[in-house]
């Protein structure tokens, strides 16, 4: 059992809660494996990760709509709730991985990307391979912010070669932040859909959530993290073996990477096609094959991809 508090800040109790804390009773009685308390202004839920999420995420929800209309009654609590139960209306398996800064739900789109969040959650260490636009790194954050928000994990370590497998950053201005906060734009940019601003950078300034480059991990151990690696094409081999004996106890990792991409001189193998081959047969370790059937993009992306794909094979 794990246990959750959710402080309600700018909040009519009355309002939010209902007369007798009918409306959270509501909740409860949806989720009876679980106990919810609600005492002053802080609600407490203990339960399993998977229950404390989808409590959390209705919470979230009712949270919105008394800061949108001022009042939550019953009937909306009971209307979120039916929401919550609906079957999945795509391919049948998806399910919301959390809800974005804005309300939407962020899940997982492609028969690819439900097997990529089915391997997490099957294997400490996943590799999930495919080209750009396929979601890979989007949907590896969002299981991370997931883990962290379910206190599944303590924090979260992004990681990602800057500019190239060297990490040769000196001919750019600025210091090291500066020089590699563009490198890892696509990261903030998951972070930012995902976590409220005041509280990402609140995780950012205490270390709950680190992005780095790749040559901090050395000599690590990292424990009770979600650990992402992007962009493993270009690390060499030596370099994502380093990255990989980081992982300490009660920890998850995703090395994420495109074949098809790949920044490395000529005469230097990269260490994600390296891991592939090294790795395949290894117990606990998962591999996704992403493809341009996955792209989420503009439409126009995934015919670039197959004529790419068309040309390199001919």
């Amino acid at each position: 059992m794990v246990e959750k508090i959710i402080t309600l800040d700018n909040v009519s109790l009355i309002d939010f809660l209902g007369v007798e804390n009918a409306n959270i009773k509501e909740v409860a009685t949806a989720f009876p494996e679980s106990k919810i308390i609600s005492r002053g202004n802080q609600i407490r839920i203990k339960g399993t990760p998977p229950e404390i999420l989808k409590i959390n995420d209705i919470l979230n929800m009712l949270l919105d709509h008394y800061h949108k209309y001022g009042k939550v009654t019953q009937d909306n609590v009971q209307d979120y709730l039916k929401e919550e139960e609906k079957p999945p209306k795509h391919l049948g398996e998806d399910k919301v991985l959390l809800y974005g800064t804005k309300g939407t739900r962020i899940v997982p789109k492609t028969t690819n990307q439900i097997s990529l969040v089915q391997t997490v959650e099957k294997n400490p260490v996943v590799f999930a391979i495919g080209p750009a636009g396929t979601g890979k790194t989007y949907i590896s954050v969002a299981l991370a912010v997931q883990a962290l928000k379910a206190k599944v994990v303590k924090k979260i370590i992004i990681t990602r070669p800057a500019v190239e497998a060297g990490e040769n950053l000196g001919f750019l201005p600025g210091d090291l932040q500066e020089k590699i906060d563009p490198y890892l734009r696509p990261i903030y940019d998951a972070l930012d859909d995902m976590i409220p601003a005041e509280k990402l950078q609140y995780y950012l300034d205490n270390r709950v959530i680190e992005i780095a480059p790749l040559a901090y991990m050395r000599g690590r151990t990292l424990n009770n993290a979600f650990i992402l690696l992007d962009e493993a094409q270009n690390t060499t081999p030596m370099q994502l073996k380093m990255f990989l004996t980081r992982m300490g106890p009660n920890s998850k990792m995703i090395v994420n990477g495109d074949r098809s991409q790949i920044d490395l001189p000529k005469n230097q193998r990269s260490g994600l096609i390296d891991a592939a081959e090294v790795l395949k047969d290894t117990p606990g370790i998962g591999f996704i094959e992403l493809d341009a059937k996955d792209v989420i993009r503009h439409r126009i992306v995934k015919r670039i991809i197959q004529a790419y794909n068309k040309a390199n094979k001919s």
